[in-house]
């Protein structure tokens, strides 16, 4: 075990990186050349159009579902209706250009495009049933509203008018690296250290064909069990999948795997909370039911159609050519760095909190937030706040769950309405001083 657990990890690795990077990047290019006023045109009548558009538009995104909330009340809050925003909330998260790529990777196209119709086809249901069991309401865009993570651009030569064509590609591409590395992968590099791990782990302790010797692991009981593991646990889709490989591998069903594969990343805790706390417990319903039945269905739908298929793919033993090599290894250079990063930043929160940093600058108020858990959660806080003309500056401390607020007078409550409508919780506002 001690010698066949590296070489499983580095194995794992080698499949993972190509088709990570390139998905980053394409999602990079999506965000730096697809204007926002595009994405959220055509959301709010609730109708099956906005739906269909609504999961249209998630698919390709690449947002875990603690990213996806606040953008999806964005698009709620800016006019969309609760169907287009359902449709996106359920949609979105088991997808995106990085997901379907690493998918095919591991598991084969045809798994990879079954699970991205899947994830469509029950993101309009889901989208279409709340439009008919919830009434809809009236929305407007208010002040402090998220949008989506698109909009999350620095000020600068992508606001404003560029110097020329050239230098205009050149910056948008340069903000398409950046938003990869740093608010994707960023947000994401945490959960692929686990999910690899994990994938390694189950590949190398699990005995071949183990689970295909399990009676309660094959058909609709094995589903549901998946099922049940699924919802409440917070899984990134893209590091999601190494797992799911691992456990086809050890003979579980692919039916069921892609039940995980569903599940899993539209649902958790966190996410079942703010759908509530943020749409209500009919909206609430109508998404879990969705997600229960839609994975379920297509899970055994799976199994008739295209059992085979994954297995085949994965038991490939090619030696690994150069291109693999050198993605795994600036993966983990990547994943290094935002490490680094991120403990820098906590060792900088914790000296100066020992220093007495708590204390607010005379013109500074601190916010006490729940809700942020990774970098796209820091930059939509960041974002709403810094659109109240008053604010200077906004600077959320994801290890402390707070942000400090500089600039002009501005009354917390509304500091705390922008947050909120970002789709986050003020715990505790500070004193304003």
């Amino acid at each position: 075990m001690l010698t066949t657990f590296p070489v499983e990890l580095w194995r794992i690795l080698l499949e993972l990186a190509p088709s990570l990077l390139v998905g980053l990047f394409i999602a990079g290019l999506i965000h730096a050349f697809v204007p926002p006023d595009l994405i959220r045109r055509g959301l709010s009548r609730p109708d099956w159009q906005s739906v269909f558009r609504a999961s249209i538009v998630g698919v390709p995104l690449p947002l875990c579902s603690c990213g996806v909330i606040p953008t999806a009340l964005g698009l709620r809050r800016e006019g969309a209706s609760s169907g287009a925003a359902t449709s996106f909330m359920i949609s979105t998260p088991q997808t995106g250009v990085d997901s379907i790529l690493v998918t095919a990777a591991f598991l084969g196209w045809p798994f990879a495009i079954f699970k991205l119709v899947a994830a469509f086809v029950t993101g309009v249901v889901g989208g279409v049933l709340v439009n008919r069991v919830v009434p809809e309401t009236p929305t407007t865009a208010e002040t402090g509203a998220s949008s989506l993570e698109a909009e999350n651009r620095p000020d600068g030569p992508l606001d404003g008018p560029l110097d020329g064509p050239l230098d205009g590609l050149w910056a948008r591409i340069a903000e398409a690296v950046r938003y990869a590395i740093f608010d994707l992968l960023g947000a994401i590099h945490l959960w692929l250290v686990i999910g690899v791990l994990a994938a390694a782990l189950v590949t190398t302790v699990t005995p071949p064909d183990f689970f295909a010797g399990q009676e309660w692991s094959n058909g609709l009981l094995g589903m549901l069990v998946m099922l049940a593991i699924a919802l409440p646990l917070y899984v990134c889709t893209t590091a999601s999948v190494p797992i799911a490989a691992s456990l086809i591998v050890a003979g579980l069903p692919a039916g069921s795997a892609l039940v995980f594969l569903m599940a899993g990343p539209a649902t958790n805790l966190a996410t079942i909370g703010a759908v509530y706390r943020t749409l209500g417990g009919a909206v609430l319903s109508v998404y879990l039911g969705t997600v229960v039945v839609m994975s379920l269905g297509f899970g055994l739908m799976f199994d008739q159609l295209l059992s085979a298929a994954p297995t085949q793919v994965m038991a490939h033993t090619h030696e690994p050519g150069w291109l693999a090599v050198v993605s795994a290894l600036l993966l983990l250079v990547l994943m290094a760095i935002l490490a680094a990063r991120q403990y820098q930043a906590g060792a900088k929160a914790r000296l100066d909190a020992a220093l007495g940093g708590d204390v607010a600058a005379p013109d500074e108020t601190v916010l006490q937030v729940k809700g942020m858990t990774c970098g796209h959660c820091v930059a939509t806080v960041k974002k709403a706040l810094e659109s109240i003309d008053e604010v200077s500056e906004a600077t959320p401390d994801l290890a402390k769950g707070e942000v400090r607020v500089r600039g002009g007078f501005v009354e917390t409550p509304r500091l705390s309405q922008a947050i909120e409508g970002a789709g986050f919780q003020v715990v505790t506002p500070g004193k304003t001083n």
